[in-house]
């Protein structure tokens, strides 16, 4: 379809001069969603000749990858979806060596080269292991994009360095190219690309435009021609067109009209609206109930002048998109779909409490395990974020609620930024909507944030239950550089609040340090140390004032200074001698 990625691909494999072919082959072409937001896998995978089952192996290589990489999340970068699947799968292989008579025998075991190309977007994930090959057409000749994992040690022998299912753990290259129409990839085992030039394949490819097939037949027939004596397979990959950028098809109510605010005693595709709870510039919000079930939800639709906003409609839509794929008590849920919409518009959980802002304003100074108590369990929420690869990004305690019973839940996900769904080409959710205040100081550079920066806003937060106040003012908002950054001041939480131990205030100082590689890297090592002293924290001894405040030391110093010259003037004067 327009504006979508689309490819053709021409495939063959032969066992050649071989009783059989321990090769194996395969590629996947979703449609729809999946086509978005995990792309074409195309994957090879070569059997060694020593093992009677390394073309098992190879098989369950290629089955697994293709079924196992579309089953993980959405949210994950194909990174970290395929190497995930790649090293379950060589771990599932050493454990079925390990389990036959030829115990740590590699040669006879479940061994075998894999390598991967996965298409998303307008971008090339390439994943390489052993001594297959995955090149580009150039010209009239093919640019290798893999190196191949082999041993040389003489002109006549060579060994396989690496491969799947050789030990209990993996080595995977990784490599990202862009995708432009018109270019060719092409796969190979060692028993092609060892028999057959780049410029032959080239040539081959040439002469049949539109028969992928066929091209992979001749280039097969060449290699066995030239003398290859193992397995040939070859896959060839055209792309034919890519999608538009920022096209947002995938998402599931994005060809619906925005729903208008509807009036209390309305019935919205089952929902009976029972009374507004919030409203603000970019979205109202109100109390429901399920017609059904009786079920009380909350229903969010965007504000009227909002309706028209692109950006904002689909930060609307990701924000059950998200929570359909986080579970965790500390983040707010979306009940199952009941029926199809017709118009667009958000469904979650009721959480009957107050936000965080509201607790605050009643609880002026909590005690610290109570502070403890809530800052663990936002932890929690971030944890599920970051675990799916999300960053909130707009932390504050107006997206914190604690319900009656004094669970604290995150809400608000229209800011959150996916991994996977920036790399599918959307940018809608690079935009930074978070309140200034509890911002990350990289945003203020242009830089795009972490996990860390979900890090800093808990800091802020923190450090609020405790002293009431921001730790840097409004200093970090006004910002724009490194070295603005690095001048800003730092309030100890315990000269607002003296009962606070250092080792607490270290920790959040941490937590909140401008330098994103100066903080905490996840946010577990936080609630480690906001339980316990950290004796390797810096300054977890007490630091004179010139280390803590040297603008502080050295007024003090110019005070006492000047008192000393008032002094002495003033005896000069009385005496003519100030001895």
């Amino acid at each position: 379809m327009p504006g979508s990625l689309a490819i053709s691909i021409g495939q063959h494999s032969d066992r050649g001069r071989k009783e059989i072919n321990q090769d194996f082959h395969g590629a996947l072409i979703p449609d729809g969603a999946a086509l978005a937001m995990k792309g074409v896998a195309i994957a090879i995978a070569d059997g060694i000749s020593s093992s009677p089952v390394s073309g098992v192996a190879a098989e369950a290589a290629i089955r697994s990858f293709l079924t196992d990489y579309y089953c993980t999340s959405d949210a994950w970068t194909v990174k970290t979806s395929a190497q995930r699947v790649i090293t379950a799968t060589n771990a599932w292989l050493h454990a079925e060596t390990r389990r036959h008579a030829d115990v740590g025998d590699v040669d006879r075991g479940h061994v075998c080269s894999f390598s991967a190309l996965v298409l998303k977007a307008r971008q090339a994930h390439i994943f390489h292991v052993g001594d297959c090959r995955i090149s580009r057409l150039h010209g009239r000749s093919l640019e290798p994009l893999t190196d191949e994992h082999r041993l040389v040690v003489s002109s006549r022998q060579s060994y396989l360095a690496r491969a799947l299912g050789a030990r209990p753990g993996v080595e995977i290259d990784y490599r990202i190219t862009d995708l432009h129409v018109g270019d060719v990839f092409v796969l190979s085992s060692d028993g092609v690309h060892e028999h057959v030039t780049g410029e032959d394949i080239a040539a081959a490819i040439a002469a049949h435009p539109g028969d992928a097939d066929a091209a992979a037949r001749d280039i097969v027939g060449a290699a066995v021609a030239s003398g290859s004596g193992d397995n040939l397979t070859i896959q060839i990959v055209h792309i034919d067109d890519l999608p538009d950028i920022d096209a947002d098809g995938w998402l599931p109510d994005a060809a619906l009209e925005p729903a208008a605010p509807p009036e209390p005693g309305a019935v919205l595709d089952g929902y009976r609206i029972i009374r507004s709870l919030h409203v603000s510039h970019r979205s109202h919000v109100f109390l429901a109930a399920d017609t059904e079930t009786g079920e009380t939800v909350a229903i969010k639709t965007p504000a009227t002048e909002m309706r028209s906003d692109v950006s904002s409609l689909r930060r609307l839509m990701m924000e059950e998109w998200i929570a359909r794929r986080l579970n965790s008590p500390n983040v707010m849920r979306t009940p199952p779909r009941k029926s199809r919409r017709n118009a667009l518009y958000v469904v979650t959980e009721y959480i009957e409490g107050q936000t965080l802002a509201q607790w605050m304003a009643d609880h002026s100074e909590p005690d610290l395990e109570t502070i403890r108590h809530i800052a663990a369990q936002i932890a929690a929420g971030l944890r599920a974020f970051h675990r799916a690869e999300m960053v909130h990004q707009d932390l504050r305690p107006q997206n914190v609620m604690i319900d009656r019973y004094g669970a604290v839940k995150l809400i608000d996900f229209g800011a959150t930024r996916v991994a996977g769904v920036s790399e599918a080409g959307s940018t809608a959710w690079d935009q930074i909507l978070g309140t200034v205040q509890y911002t990350a100081p990289e945003y203020f550079l242009g830089e795009q944030g972490d996990s860390r920066a979900d890090i800093f806003s808990l800091g802020v937060i923190v450090y609020q239950l405790l002293t009431g106040r921001l730790p840097y003012g409004a200093g970090i908002a006004k910002t724009r550089t490194r070295m603005q950054q690095a001048r800003l001041t730092y309030t100890p939480a315990f000269e607002l609040r003296p009962s606070a131990p250092l080792w607490f205030d270290l920790a959040i100082r941490r937590a909140t340090n401008p330098n994103p590689w100066k903080r905490y890297q996840d946010v577990d090592e936080f609630m480690h140390d906001l339980r316990r002293p950290n004796p390797d924290l810096p300054g977890s001894t007490r630091q004179p004032l010139i280390q803590r405040h040297p603008a502080r030391f050295w007024q003090g110093v110019s005070a006492f200074l000047g008192l000393l010259v008032v002094v002495l003037l003033w005896r000069l004067s009385r005496t003519g001698n100030p001895f």
